[in-house]
């Protein structure tokens, strides 16, 4: 299944332009420039250019809740004494604390290097760049993979990508890490401290590195200013952050895929399709409708992960008489349908007996015939899959007050399946011939046939037993005439035996040679 990614971000970019990140990237970006420079600084407050990072937070679109704990990704390996804990922008605005921690700063060095976010006065970074590496499919797979996502729940258009830039700078002596977010809140609780020392970066340059153009996840597009510092108020309700989208394709609809079909009359079969399509799971199951001779077979919940495809079968009983027969086939589930038919036609194999030898019968061409080779399909496999539920507990709310939430998403196991057949044919004389000698007799007497057929397999549901067994005969060169055999005993175990024949005096179960057949 395509999905769209499309980055829906305003950056103010200050730096000297940078070349193009070379990436497969899916999707388009809505950028745009703005900031200026950073002025001067102090022994004890500064920040050096390319000290910065972006913290990453997956979000439910639904009811906007923090699916992951965040990440903060950065090419440096900074030494940090104070952050303010893994905190997305959504927690602070629905009213968290700020909260300082001195303890060891986790950070993970990408392994593609992240673009410069944070501008200088050196001029404009490259916006191509920016949007690039965070529609990249790559980029995106390393941060579900982080988070510990599964890619594909991750971008079914359910889910966002939160960024928020990251600066690593120097107040008071002492090395911070902090958003845009955190450096408004800190500034507010220092009243004003930050802001009279490091205005420039912290806030002007910091927050305007990412504003939304597009409104998304309850924030406002930034229309105000792009060169000025902002008050505190804007940048915690507005600036600092980017989004992410992964916008679902159009769900791909269950297809049936079936076959035509040749039956026995009076026989036990299984009818099969293979259905494929976007994943169904117990969410969003699958049923497969079979309308055979008016009457329907439902087949529910199959199950089968995107991408991947599933059997669905029915058994059922073909009509006494032959007939070519019409199976519709329906699928649902997933919000769409298709259909399908399968043409069935219905044989009868009985009413090619040889005809009844008698003395005076010659066939003076006679020569034995090789046995025939034909293709055998003994063998059988297939599989189910099975869902199960991955579940993945988040923790919404403050270290003292909130809940635990499953955000989980389904997996599929692989249960495989076979069948086998396997037969075996014993010929003797029939008891009644008078030449009989042990197996051997002479030419215009009757034989007897017991065939035994062995069914094995690891799921019944699947399979039938043998049906059906015809003999073919040496004296017709293997073709022109058959004796379709009658089951004697079902099962997985069955017996197969000559039809009681009508030229038998004592109405025997046997097959008369003719007299011409010689060795």
């Amino acid at each position: 299944m395509k999905r769209t990614l499309s980055i829906f971000l305003l950056l103010v970019l200050m730096l000297s332009l940078l070349p193009p990140v070379t990436a497969r990237a899916e999707g388009e970006g809505n950028i745009d420039n703005g900031g200026g420079g950073i002025g001067g600084g102090t022994n004890t407050d500064y920040w050096n250019p390319g000290d910065e990072g972006v913290r990453v937070t997956v979000i439910r679109v639904s009811d906007h809740a923090v699916v992951t704990t965040p990440i903060d990704l950065t090419n440096k390996h900074p030494m940090i004494s104070v952050n303010f804990k893994k905190v997305c922008k959504i927690l602070y605005t629905g009213g968290l604390a700020l909260s300082p921690d001195t303890n060891a700063y986790g950070y993970i060095n990408p392994s593609q290097t992240l673009p410069k976010i944070i501008g200088t006065s050196g001029g404009n970074a490259n916006i191509d760049a920016i949007k690039s590496y965070f529609t990249d499919e790559q980029v995106i797979r390393s941060i579900a993979n982080i988070t510990g996502m599964d890619f594909n729940v991750l971008t079914n258009g359910q889910y966002r990508l939160l960024l928020e830039p990251i600066a690593y700078i120097t107040f008071g002596g002492i090395k911070y890490a902090m958003t845009a977010t955190e450096a408004a809140l800190f500034d507010r609780q220092l009243n004003g401290g930050l802001r009279s020392k490091m205005a420039a970066l912290c806030h002007k340059n910091l927050p305007l590195a990412m504003f939304l153009e597009t409104p998304d996840l309850g924030y406002p597009a930034w229309d105000g200013s792009t060169n000025k510092a902002a008050s505190n108020a804007d940048i915690i309700s507005s600036l600092g952050l980017g989004i992410v989208r992964f916008n679902e394709a159009e769900p791909e609809p269950p297809e049936v895929t079936s076959a035509d079909y040749e039956y026995r009359v009076n026989t036990e079969v299984i009818t099969s399709v293979t259905v494929r399509g976007g994943q169904a799971d117990p969410d969003h199951p699958v049923t497969v409708r079979f309308t055979i001779s008016g009457q329907t077979y439902t087949v529910s919940n199959v199950y089968y992960p995107e991408g991947d495809s599933q059997l669905a079968w029915v058994r059922w009983r073909t009509p006494a008489t032959p007939e070519t027969m019409t199976i519709h086939v329906s699928v649902s589930g997933g919000g769409s349908a298709s259909q399908s038919t399968i043409t069935a036609r219905i044989v009868d194999l009985s009413g090619n007996n040889p005809p009844n030898p008698v003395a005076d019968d010659r066939n003076d061409a006679y020569s034995v015939a090789a046995a025939p080779n034909k293709a055998q399909k003994t063998s059988a496999s297939w599989g189910v899959w099975r869902p199960w539920w991955h579940a993945y507990w988040i923790w919404h709310g403050t270290d003292e007050d909130g809940y635990w939430c499953d955000h989980g998403w389904w997996e599929f196991d692989w249960l495989s399946y076979s069948a086998s057949l396997s037969a075996t044919m014993s010929v003797v004389p029939d008891a009644k011939a008078p030449t009989a000698y042990g197996k051997n007799m002479k030419s215009g007497y009757g034989i007897n046939q017991i065939v035994t057929a062995n069914v094995s397999t690891n799921q019944s549901s699947a399979v039938t037993d043998a049906q059906t067994a015809v003999t073919y005969f040496p004296e017709f060169r293997y073709e022109t005439y058959w004796r379709q055999l009658e089951r004697t005993r079902g099962g997985y175990s069955s017996l197969f035996e000559f039809k009681p024949n009508q030229y038998s005096t004592y109405n025997r179960r046997t097959h008369f040679t003719p007299i011409w057949v010689r060795p």
